[in-house]
């Protein structure tokens, strides 16, 4: 009796230790991040990469980079959530509000992405952090222009990336010739969000 007790319990022991955590992820960025919908895109990516990793929501309707803007992603709790989830791993998918006329000022983009790298690299989880390209502008409803994105937003990430030794995963390509992804122009449908979840999982596979 008493070695079946001892057994049992050195099987629980051993599958305890031999159980894995799961790789969290944490994906910030603005509306096409956050989606109130049900197939926003880190919901699908939960879904694609299965057990064994946990995807946390950290995106805020109309964010943006820079910290001069009416809705810096600074001063919203969803990019503080990140930090208290611990991630293994960080997407950043902004820029796509820093391509308004308003908002858009190439220095300062680089210096406040810079700014977004450090302060991520204090999280104690010590997590991988992959930069996005931002998807595609197929209009230019709320000012977004994709003329801004291709031409200043994506050149000042791949700079930042360089730098800071991150890996960029390319959402711009990734949706390239979707329109039909985009119903507004900007914000994926569930087939357009479950290619940017694809996108991601190919990458963060790996």
């Amino acid at each position: 009796m008493y070695k079946t007790a001892f057994l049992f319990i050195a099987i629980l022991l051993f599958s305890s230790c031999s159980e894995k955590k799961a790789v969290k992820i944490a994906c910030i960025g603005d509306s096409i991040t956050e989606s109130i919908k049900l197939y926003n895109y880190p919901m699908q990516l939960d879904s694609i990469l299965g057990q064994g990793y946990s995807v946390l929501n950290c995106g805020r309707s109309g964010a943006t980079l820079v910290k001069v803007s009416k809705n810096p992603i600074w001063k919203c709790n969803e990019f503080y959530n990140a930090f208290a989830f611990e991630p293994n791993i960080i997407t950043v998918k902004l820029g796509t509000n820093d391509s308004k006329p308003e908002n858009w000022n190439e220095e300062i983009f680089l210096k406040d992405l810079q700014a977004l790298v450090d302060t991520l690299n204090t999280i104690p989880s010590s997590p991988k952090i992959y930069l996005c390209l931002p998807v595609p502008a197929y209009s230019d409803a709320w000012t977004i222009s994709d003329s801004i994105i291709r031409n200043g937003v994506i050149p000042s990430i791949q700079k930042i990336a360089l730098q800071n030794n991150l890996s960029v995963i390319d959402l711009y390509n990734a949706l390239g010739n979707k329109p039909e992804f985009f119903p507004d122009g900007i914000h994926p449908n569930k087939e357009g969000a479950n290619a940017i979840a694809e996108a991601l999982a190919k990458v963060l596979k790996k």
